[in-house]
């Protein structure tokens, strides 16, 4: 019997110190609690994978926070739960993301040793000042031992991620980190702008409520700077200015054109790798791949249904999570329009862009009966291209993929 595919998502929050740009559910915690919040998560994969005895894992990530802070032991032990819990392809993807400065030989072999195939680096900059900004807790230098570590421990999958528009950021900078990671050859390579993000002391200083942030583990006129715990606090008033958005549109077209030179192809809007390297648990993501969320905080996309774990921690650590979906809260049925509507806008973000043929089977309805008028109009402005069955964004459409993919919403 075939059975349907499942990707599954592990949360780990905690980290070594919030970063000034950060609104993921994250944290610094004692030591004490990562051992408490291993053994309730094992009980959460106990109880949920009964739900899914018919679904075979086709990826995972463990992802947070930073995961890499976990003991190499704990991690060793919720993997062994994994596997004894759910059906796992025997190529699964299975990733685990790592700050630089949190690991060691120990962790990586562990990893390996797992069934761990690939790690996602948090780089962000080359730049050591940069990073400073950013609250980021290691150094290039830091960056360097971690990766030449994962490929002495066996790791033939790499990302990297790299962020651009940072403060004080110029095309210079951004090219300087670029070649430099390229010149490394990681398998994969995530390349983002910087979002400011409500909530966080970035927001503050540069987003719409400058006088009004209010941030639980930051001084709301401060951040952290220098190399990892031993700077002193620095004025967020003194960071400097965002690129300004020419400049971010241009430091986007020079990420293109510089991977496209060094052998690497974009597949997403922010996405590049070698050939046979693209992220398959992100490319679930985007076409629709059923998704379970286990640890704090996490989503879920099962059964049409969309749903995410409690954010509480002291809620989460009382719960018996032996009964499957003990955790779960705002459970949200997805209509077929909702569902057509993600098919379209997350699958345009791939370069190969989404196929009738497969709108068709998956709805059973013509794509161009459904949104025939919106494609025709974006094709005529030079925004999507259209080669049977398959339409895709053009190279115009990806620089205000926002708005082009805002019309795919069905009234």
């Amino acid at each position: 019997m075939n059975k349907k595919k499942l990707e599954l998502y592990l949360h780990i929050p905690f980290c070594v110190r919030k970063c000034a740009y950060c609104d993921f559910l994250s944290f610094a915690a004692p030591e004490r609690m990562y051992r408490e919040y291993v053994d309730k998560l094992i009980e959460e994969i106990y109880g949920q994978s009964e739900n899914f005895r018919e679904y075979q894992v086709v990826s995972i990530f463990v992802g947070g926070g930073t995961p890499s802070l976990l003991p190499a032991s704990l991690m060793e032990e919720l993997f062994a739960v994994l596997h004894q819990c759910f059906d796992i392809e025997a190529d699964a993807e299975i990733t685990i993301e790592a700050n630089p400065g949190t690991l060691t030989m120990e962790k990586l072999e562990l990893y390996r040793q797992s069934g761990v195939n690939r790690l996602s680096l948090g780089l962000q900059s080359a730049d050591d000042q940069e990073l400073n900004y950013l609250g980021r807790i290691h150094t290039y230098e830091d960056f360097l031992k971690s990766y030449q570590r994962a490929r002495q421990a066996g790791f033939t999958n790499i990302n990297v991620d790299l962020m651009s528009a940072l403060p004080g950021q110029d095309l210079h900078s951004w090219k300087t980190t670029l070649r430099k990671v390229l010149m490394l050859k990681p398998e994969h390579i995530s390349a983002y702008s910087l979002i400011i993000e409500e909530g966080t002391p970035f927001y503050s200083r540069y987003g719409e409520g400058k006088n009004s942030c209010s941030c639980s583990q930051w001084d709301s006129q401060t951040i952290w700077t220098g190399r990892g715990l031993k700077g002193s606090p620095m004025s967020l008033w003194a960071l400097p200015d965002l690129p300004d958005e020419e400049t971010d549109r241009e430091m986007y077209h020079i990420t293109k054109e510089l991977m496209a030179a060094h052998g690497y192809h974009r597949y997403e809007i922010s996405n590049y790798a070698r050939s046979g390297c693209e992220c398959l648990h992100n490319k679930g993501y985007w076409t629709g791949t059923e998704y379970l969320g286990l640890g704090l905080g996490a989503s879920s996309y099962t059964f049409f249904h969309r749903y995410h774990n409690t954010d509480d921690m002291e809620e989460y650590l009382s719960l018996d999570l032996s009964e499957a979906g003990a955790a779960v809260r705002d459970i949200q049925e997805i209509s077929l329009e909702e569902r057509m509507e993600e098919f379209m806008f997350l699958g345009l973000r791939m370069m190969e862009g989404v196929s009738g043929t497969d709108f068709f089977s998956r709805f059973g309805q013509n794509m161009w009966n459904v949104y025939g008028t919106v494609i025709e109009r974006l094709e005529q402005q030079g925004l999507l291209e259209v080669e049977m069955p398959v339409i895709r964004l053009t190279e115009q459409g990806i620089d205000v993929s926002n708005r082009v993919l805002s019309q795919f919403l069905l009234d």
